[in-house]
Order: C-alpha cells, then sequence, then structure tokens
C-alpha cells in the first residue's frame, strides 16, 4: 500500500510539474480528452487549451459559432504554435507558424503590453472583427475583451495579417520568425484563407507567460 501511495503522489507531482493540476471531474476529462482527439500537444499546452475553452464559455452566446483561434506563446517562434479549432466538428482547421512583437522577445515571447508604443504582443481575449486591406495587405481587426490587459487593441492597430517575416522559409536564414510590431502575423500563402474563416466574431485566445 505504501508503495501505491508514493506512486500516485509522484504522478500527481508530474502533473503539477507538467502546468495543470490534474483535478477529476467530468468537464476536465472532457476537456483533456478533446485535446487528445484535437492532438494538439505540439501546437497548444493543454492548460492554454483549457482556459480557452473557459473563455470561450464566458464569451461566445451565439452556438452557431463553433470557432476558437489559439496562439500559445509558451512554445518558440521557430515552431507552430497557432491553431483554428471548430469545437463543433472537433476539428483542427488551421495549424501555423506567428510571429510575435519585436519587443516581446527573441525566439520565445517573454513579456507583453497593452500600451501604444511598446511593441509587443498582447494577451487574453480578443474578438475577430471585419477585414480591410491597409499597410499590411488584407488585414483583421481584432478586438480586445480584457480592460487594462488588451482592451487598446484598436488603438494600437493590432490586427492578423501577413507577413513575408512570418513565413517558415525565414528559419533557414536566421533561428527565429521576423518579429512585427505587435501583430499576430502569419505566413503570407496562408493568411487570407485563415482571416476568411476566422472573421466577424470569432474567439481569439493568446497564452503567454509575462515576465516583465
Amino acid at each position: 500500500m505504501k508503495k501505491i501511495g508514493i506512486l500516485v503522489l509522484l504522478i500527481t507531482c508530474f502533473k503539477i510539474s507538467m502546468g495543470e493540476l490534474w483535478l477529476p471531474g467530468t468537464a476536465h476529462a472532457e476537456n483533456f480528452r478533446l485535446y487528445e482527439t484535437l492532438n494538439l500537444s505540439e501546437t497548444i499546452s493543454f492548460p492554454a487549451f483549457r482556459q480557452a475553452l473557459a473563455g470561450y464559455t464566458k464569451y461566445i452566446t451565439n452556438e452557431n459559432n463553433s470557432l476558437l483561434v489559439l496562439i500559445d506563446f509558451t512554445k518558440p517562434s521557430t515552431e507552430k504554435r497557432f491553431c483554428v479549432i471548430d469545437l463543433k466538428q472537433e476539428k483542427v482547421l488551421f495549424s501555423s507558424y506567428v510571429s510575435h512583437g519585436r519587443a516581446s522577445g527573441e525566439n520565445y515571447a517573454v513579456s507583453f503590453s497593452n500600451q501604444p508604443g511598446s511593441h509587443k504582443s498582447s494577451l487574453g481575449f480578443f474578438l475577430t472583427g471585419n477585414t480591410y486591406i491597409g499597410k499590411n495587405g488584407y488585414s483583421l481587426l481584432l478586438d480586445g475583451l480584457e480592460q487594462g490587459i488588451n482592451d487598446k487593441a484598436r488603438e494600437r492597430s493590432i490586427v492578423i495579417h501577413g507577413a513575408d517575416y512570418a513565413d517558415p522559409a525565414v528559419l533557414k536564414k536566421q533561428n527565429r520568425l521576423g518579429r512585427s510590431l505587435g501583430c499576430p502575423a502569419l505566413p503570407p500563402a496562408i493568411s487570407s484563407q485563415i482571416i476568411d474563416t476566422i472573421k466577424n466574431g470569432s474567439l481569439l485566445y493568446i497564452y503567454g507567460k509575462n515576465k516583465v
């Protein structure tokens, strides 16, 4: 019995060290089942996914809108860390590289801001808005939903757009993607298709750990 108790303790400590306290319950079990079904482990961490689902329940009241967009900035820019999920179909529609703000860090984004001129990425929940053609081409407006965290997204012109520096081909020349002025920039080859899929009211969650 003593050995069994030690084994249970070790498993619990391992799961806590992975950033997620393993709690019994149908909601947690269902979240983890969906996480595994979507095969997200190499793109989005489970804590990020769990928090995104909680936000989806809070912010999305239209049951016809089943899209959830996630960015996990605990992962480096050298890895895919952006995805679009259709929760109703339990399907990943897109998985992509994405750039962070130049003042947020080098390969990893570690510092975030809501302030104009900071050139940093912002964390938290956003709703996608309308599209427009701007200096970065076809772009998607974002509205930050969290006061003091990302509610100045419009003022800062934080939008989703395509950029050559976000293309994974850049990785062959340097050890990270290029960086934006704070926008989550996508590879040009797929940016327009992603924007058209998630525009007009989809929930975006940007997850990260602010070290500053």
